[in-house]
């Protein structure tokens, strides 16, 4: 079982969770289905979109993804004594994972050229069309390039790599992130299409790392009956548990399963589904949670 325990030393590199939903959020819009109609405040303040922060020195903060919260989720850092934002790394270019760079902007904090790191589609995708241009135009934010698996050395003895992965890359291409701090090492995967389309098997990067975080938007296809799910494929959890099964107990126990859509019961702490999964020695990535590096 990865080591967890936040001790003095450790809390020196800290990756943090500021969100586990879908880029909609929830509740989502105009949804009356009883996955949002009578959520309380409380449970609506657990449920922000996915990203995660990692700090460093509890000084400075590199956030994985700009959600739409990213407002509530920079604060929540602040709060713990997080003074600097040095980075944004975005994943690719679908509304719950960028959208939040808006915050930066001219008509909110105004931002000095936070760095952004971003794959040569997203980018492009971001000098080329209004709004994001004018946050490089008026230096809120400046664009630092990444390539596929080649990796980035930030403070603390962190590196990030970059690994493309498919996805429906409509505007950019998709990576996720493999993370190493001093100590261990993370995957964040929030969107791939089927593990069945990358040519790297995902149990590869299980192995290699202690935390992996992955994509379990649906639960199962039966979630969106009035939409073809053909047209936004993800891993169905109940595929990825049938897949996992064969792992040990230690592997089962890296994996923490993040982006869930709105419909997806594992939102639910008391659902059967999510009691069957964490039977099965699996975990539903939770907001707040923190892990060492």
């Amino acid at each position: 079982m990865p080591d967890t325990t936040l001790t003095a030393q450790n809390k020196k590199v800290l990756l943090t969770v500021l969100g586990t939903v879908q880029d909609a959020g929830s509740p989502q819009m105009a949804c009356q289905k009883s996955c949002c109609a009578n959520l309380s405040e409380a449970e609506m303040s657990r449920r922000k979109v996915c990203s995660l922060a990692l700090t460093i020195e509890n000084n400075s903060a590199y956030l994985f993804d700009a959600s739409p919260a990213i407002a509530h989720q920079f604060h929540s850092l602040q709060k713990k004594g997080v003074l600097d934002l040095a980075g944004i790394f975005l994943t690719h270019a679908h509304m719950g994972h960028y959208s939040g760079l808006l915050q930066l902007g001219r008509e909110a904090w105004n931002s000095k050229q936070v760095a952004v790191f971003a794959m040569p589609r997203m980018a492009a995708f971001l000098q080329r069309n209004a709004p994001w241009e004018q946050l490089l135009r008026l230096e809120n934010i400046k664009i630092n390039p990444l390539a596929d698996q080649s990796p980035i050395a930030i403070e603390g003895g962190v590196r990030v790599t970059p690994i493309v992965v498919p996805h429906r890359d409509e505007y950019s291409e998709t990576v996720a992130y493999w993370i190493q701090g001093p100590t261990k090492s993370a995957l964040y995967l929030p969107d791939i299409d089927k593990w069945e389309r990358w040519e790297t098997p995902i149990e590869e990067w299980i192995k290699k790392v202690d935390y992996a975080f992955l994509d379990a938007t649906f639960y199962d296809g039966n979630e969106l009956p009035n939409r073809s799910m053909a047209e936004i494929p993800h891993p169905f959890v109940v595929e990825s548990v049938k897949r996992f099964q064969k792992l040990a107990a230690s592997e089962k126990e890296k994996i923490y399963f993040i982006h869930l859509n709105h419909t997806n019961p594992l939102l639910n702490r008391t659902s059967k589904a999510y009691q069957q999964l964490s039977e099965k020695g699996f975990k539903i990535a939770e907001k707040g949670l923190q892990l060492a590096l």
